[in-house]
Protein backbone atom coordinates (compact mmCIF):
# COMPACT_ATOMS: atom_id res chain seq x y z
CA UNK A 1 0.00 0.00 0.00
CA UNK A 2 1.41 3.44 -0.89
CA UNK A 3 2.18 5.88 1.89
CA UNK A 4 -1.05 7.80 2.75
CA UNK A 5 0.37 11.16 1.71
CA UNK A 6 -0.94 14.63 2.41
CA UNK A 7 -0.47 17.71 0.26
CA UNK A 8 2.22 20.40 0.71
CA UNK A 9 0.90 23.70 2.03
CA UNK A 10 2.90 25.37 -0.71
CA UNK A 11 0.70 23.69 -3.32
CA UNK A 12 1.78 22.04 -6.55
CA UNK A 13 5.50 21.26 -6.62
CA UNK A 14 7.75 21.49 -9.68
CA UNK A 15 8.77 17.86 -10.41
CA UNK A 16 12.32 19.02 -11.26
CA UNK A 17 12.80 20.98 -8.03
CA UNK A 18 15.16 19.58 -5.37
CA UNK A 19 15.89 20.61 -1.78
CA UNK A 20 19.52 20.42 -0.71
CA UNK A 21 20.42 19.55 2.89
CA UNK A 22 23.55 19.12 4.95
CA UNK A 23 23.10 16.38 7.58
CA UNK A 24 25.55 16.38 10.49
CA UNK A 25 25.61 13.64 13.14
CA UNK A 26 26.25 15.37 16.46
CA UNK A 27 29.02 14.23 18.79
CA UNK A 28 31.01 12.21 16.24
CA UNK A 29 34.79 12.39 15.80
CA UNK A 30 35.74 12.37 13.01
CA UNK A 31 32.56 14.19 12.06
CA UNK A 32 29.99 12.11 10.19
CA UNK A 33 28.07 14.16 7.63
CA UNK A 34 26.21 13.85 4.35
CA UNK A 35 24.97 16.33 1.75
CA UNK A 36 21.91 15.20 -0.17
CA UNK A 37 19.23 16.51 -2.48
CA UNK A 38 15.67 15.27 -2.27
CA UNK A 39 12.69 15.85 -4.55
CA UNK A 40 10.66 18.85 -3.38
CA UNK A 41 7.57 16.61 -3.39
CA UNK A 42 8.99 14.45 -0.59
CA UNK A 43 7.13 14.09 2.69
CA UNK A 44 8.99 13.78 5.98
CA UNK A 45 8.53 10.01 5.77
CA UNK A 46 10.31 10.01 2.41
CA UNK A 47 12.98 12.31 3.89
CA UNK A 48 13.46 9.92 6.82
CA UNK A 49 14.14 7.04 4.42
CA UNK A 50 16.62 9.16 2.46
CA UNK A 51 18.49 10.19 5.63
CA UNK A 52 18.68 6.60 6.85
CA UNK A 53 20.08 5.39 3.55
CA UNK A 54 22.53 8.26 3.10
CA UNK A 55 23.88 7.88 6.63
CA UNK A 56 24.02 4.10 6.60
CA UNK A 57 21.54 3.40 9.39
CA UNK A 58 19.40 0.25 9.28
CA UNK A 59 16.07 1.88 10.20
CA UNK A 60 15.50 -0.57 13.06
CA UNK A 61 14.52 1.99 15.72
CA UNK A 62 12.08 4.84 16.23
CA UNK A 63 12.81 8.32 14.93
CA UNK A 64 11.41 11.83 14.90
CA UNK A 65 11.93 15.28 13.39
CA UNK A 66 11.68 18.49 15.39
CA UNK A 67 10.95 21.44 13.14
CA UNK A 68 10.15 25.09 13.75
CA UNK A 69 6.93 26.16 12.07
CA UNK A 70 7.82 29.51 10.42
CA UNK A 71 4.37 31.19 10.70
CA UNK A 72 3.78 30.32 14.36
CA UNK A 73 7.32 29.98 15.68
CA UNK A 74 6.22 26.79 17.45
CA UNK A 75 8.39 23.67 17.52
CA UNK A 76 6.58 20.69 16.01
CA UNK A 77 7.40 16.98 16.43
CA UNK A 78 6.95 15.11 13.16
CA UNK A 79 7.20 11.34 13.08
CA UNK A 80 5.32 8.07 13.29
CA UNK A 81 2.75 8.19 16.11
CA UNK A 82 3.36 5.31 18.54
CA UNK A 83 0.71 4.30 21.11
CA UNK A 84 3.44 2.85 23.35
CA UNK A 85 5.01 6.28 23.90
CA UNK A 86 3.78 8.98 26.27
CA UNK A 87 0.39 10.44 25.43
CA UNK A 88 1.85 13.84 26.36
CA UNK A 89 4.12 13.61 23.34
CA UNK A 90 2.11 15.10 20.49
CA UNK A 91 3.36 13.82 17.15
CA UNK A 92 2.23 15.03 13.74
CA UNK A 93 2.23 12.14 11.24
CA UNK A 94 5.24 12.50 8.97
CA UNK A 95 3.39 11.43 5.84
CA UNK A 96 1.19 14.55 6.17
CA UNK A 97 4.08 17.03 6.46
CA UNK A 98 6.60 18.19 3.86
CA UNK A 99 10.13 19.60 4.26
CA UNK A 100 9.41 22.18 1.53
CA UNK A 101 6.90 23.86 3.86
CA UNK A 102 9.64 24.35 6.47
CA UNK A 103 12.47 25.30 4.10
CA UNK A 104 12.42 28.93 5.24
CA UNK A 105 12.60 28.05 8.94
CA UNK A 106 15.40 30.00 10.69
CA UNK A 107 16.54 26.91 12.60
CA UNK A 108 17.94 23.57 11.38
CA UNK A 109 15.69 20.55 11.59
CA UNK A 110 16.61 18.14 14.37
CA UNK A 111 16.36 14.49 13.38
CA UNK A 112 16.70 11.94 16.18
CA UNK A 113 17.15 8.24 15.53
CA UNK A 114 16.92 5.51 18.20
CA UNK A 115 15.41 7.02 21.35
CA UNK A 116 17.69 4.83 23.48
CA UNK A 117 20.99 5.85 21.87
CA UNK A 118 19.62 9.28 20.88
CA UNK A 119 21.56 9.83 17.69
CA UNK A 120 20.91 13.52 16.99
CA UNK A 121 21.35 14.92 13.47
CA UNK A 122 21.36 18.61 12.54
CA UNK A 123 19.59 18.86 9.19
CA UNK A 124 20.45 22.16 7.55
CA UNK A 125 18.60 23.46 4.49
CA UNK A 126 21.09 24.81 1.94
CA UNK A 127 18.82 25.87 -0.89
CA UNK A 128 16.76 24.90 -3.90
CA UNK A 129 18.25 23.18 -6.93
CA UNK A 130 16.85 22.28 -10.34
CA UNK A 131 17.51 18.79 -11.62
CA UNK A 132 17.72 17.69 -15.23
CA UNK A 133 17.15 14.09 -14.16
CA UNK A 134 13.79 12.44 -14.78
CA UNK A 135 14.39 10.04 -11.89
CA UNK A 136 12.41 11.05 -8.81
CA UNK A 137 14.94 9.92 -6.23
CA UNK A 138 17.37 11.45 -3.72
CA UNK A 139 20.92 12.32 -4.73
CA UNK A 140 24.00 12.01 -2.56
CA UNK A 141 26.30 14.97 -3.26
CA UNK A 142 29.07 14.49 -0.70
CA UNK A 143 29.82 13.00 2.70
CA UNK A 144 32.43 11.80 5.14
CA UNK A 145 32.77 9.52 8.15
CA UNK A 146 31.50 6.01 8.79
CA UNK A 147 28.01 5.62 10.18
CA UNK A 148 28.21 4.29 13.76
CA UNK A 149 27.10 0.74 14.43
CA UNK A 150 23.50 0.20 15.44
CA UNK A 151 22.95 -0.23 19.20
CA UNK A 152 26.40 1.15 20.02
CA UNK A 153 25.11 3.28 22.88
CA UNK A 154 25.13 6.78 21.41
CA UNK A 155 27.95 9.17 20.54
CA UNK A 156 29.82 8.99 23.86
CA UNK A 157 29.82 5.19 24.13
CA UNK A 158 30.60 4.75 20.45
CA UNK A 159 33.69 6.93 20.91
CA UNK A 160 34.69 4.63 23.78
CA UNK A 161 34.24 1.59 21.52
CA UNK A 162 36.54 3.14 18.90
CA UNK A 163 39.19 3.90 21.52
CA UNK A 164 39.10 0.34 22.83
CA UNK A 165 39.31 -1.17 19.34
CA UNK A 166 42.45 0.90 18.75
CA UNK A 167 44.08 -0.45 21.91
CA UNK A 168 44.68 -4.26 21.90
CA UNK A 169 45.94 -4.02 25.49
CA UNK A 170 42.59 -2.71 26.75
CA UNK A 171 40.72 -5.24 28.97
CA UNK A 172 37.54 -4.83 26.88
CA UNK A 173 39.32 -5.25 23.54
CA UNK A 174 38.43 -8.90 22.90
CA UNK A 175 34.76 -8.41 23.83
CA UNK A 176 34.40 -5.35 21.60
CA UNK A 177 36.14 -7.02 18.65
CA UNK A 178 33.72 -9.93 18.95
CA UNK A 179 30.73 -7.59 19.23
CA UNK A 180 31.79 -5.32 16.35
CA UNK A 181 32.93 -8.18 14.15
CA UNK A 182 36.38 -6.68 13.73
CA UNK A 183 38.15 -3.32 13.70
CA UNK A 184 36.31 -0.10 12.77
CA UNK A 185 37.65 2.74 10.66
CA UNK A 186 35.50 5.72 11.78
CA UNK A 187 36.65 7.80 8.79
CA UNK A 188 35.67 5.22 6.16
CA UNK A 189 32.88 6.23 3.79
CA UNK A 190 32.19 5.30 0.17
CA UNK A 191 29.59 7.29 -1.76
CA UNK A 192 29.39 4.54 -4.36
CA UNK A 193 27.98 2.11 -1.80
CA UNK A 194 24.97 4.28 -0.91
CA UNK A 195 21.65 3.07 -2.28
CA UNK A 196 18.34 4.86 -1.75
CA UNK A 197 15.33 2.72 -1.00
CA UNK A 198 11.83 3.30 -2.34
CA UNK A 199 9.85 5.04 0.48
CA UNK A 200 6.66 3.16 -0.35
CA UNK A 201 8.43 -0.19 -0.12
CA UNK A 202 10.04 0.83 3.17
CA UNK A 203 6.61 1.89 4.45
CA UNK A 204 5.16 -1.56 3.78
CA UNK A 205 8.11 -3.23 5.53
CA UNK A 206 7.83 -0.92 8.53
CA UNK A 207 4.06 -0.78 8.94
CA UNK A 208 2.72 -3.67 6.91
CA UNK A 209 0.59 -3.52 3.75
CA UNK A 210 -2.70 -1.73 4.38
CA UNK A 211 -1.47 0.14 7.47
CA UNK A 212 -3.33 3.39 8.22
Amino acid sequence: MPVPRGVPKSGKVDPDLRLQYLIVLSGTEPLVWRRIRIPASYSFWDFHVAIQDAMGWLDSHLHEFRVLDPPSGVSVIVGSPDPDLSMDRSVTPEYTQFPIDYAESPQPIQYTYDFGDDWSHAVIFEGFEQSDSEVVAPELIAGAGACPLEDSGGAHHYAHIIRVLNDPSHPEYADFVEWAGGPIDPSAFSMSEVRFDDPDERWDRAHGPGAF
